[in-house]
């Protein structure tokens, strides 16, 4: 049985959190993101114009055609949360994602990875501030979407 280097509780900058148990080399991969494979037609159909006004980012495109909804069959992963200067990255190989230490990572240190929300440009600014990031970083900006200027 696979022991994660983790374990999820609650976290100062949303909801839970994945917090390391053990200290985490850089390079290493932590764990796969995965759940249920959806086109973006029915990851937007289950998702869009939902009642929440900070919606929970669960899924993951891995191409044009593949969405990965976390929240149907998904795992520890995704309990990783966005910062904009994380010691995580999401790297997608074969069409599978996987969840890399970008640093070493000491014990009792939240996992963080970069969202990086991308929206059409005509509704970003709404579209942003829709999901705030409370990461606390010195470098924050405001949203999990990648602002580009």
């Amino acid at each position: 049985m696979l022991v994660l280097p983790f374990e999820v509780r609650r976290s100062k900058i949303a909801g839970l959190g994945a917090f390391t148990t053990r200290p985490i080399a850089m390079g290493s991969r932590i764990i796969e993101y995965v759940g249920e494979r959806v086109t973006p037609a029915v990851a937007d159909a289950r998702y869009e114009g939902g009642p929440l006004l900070h919606p929970i980012v669960l899924l993951f495109s891995v191409d044009s055609r593949t969405v990965i909804d976390a929240a149907v069959g998904g795992n520890e992963s995704r309990f990783i949360n966005h910062s904009c200067e994380p010691n995580c990255e999401a790297v997608t190989r074969g069409r599978r994602v996987w969840i890399y230490a970008l640093r070493d990572i000491q014990r009792g240190e939240e996992l963080t990875y970069d969202y990086s929300l991308i929206g059409d440009d005509e509704n970003l600014e709404k579209q942003a501030a829709r999901y705030p990031c409370h990461c606390g970083a010195p470098t924050c900006r405001g949203t999990l979407f990648k602002i580009h200027k």
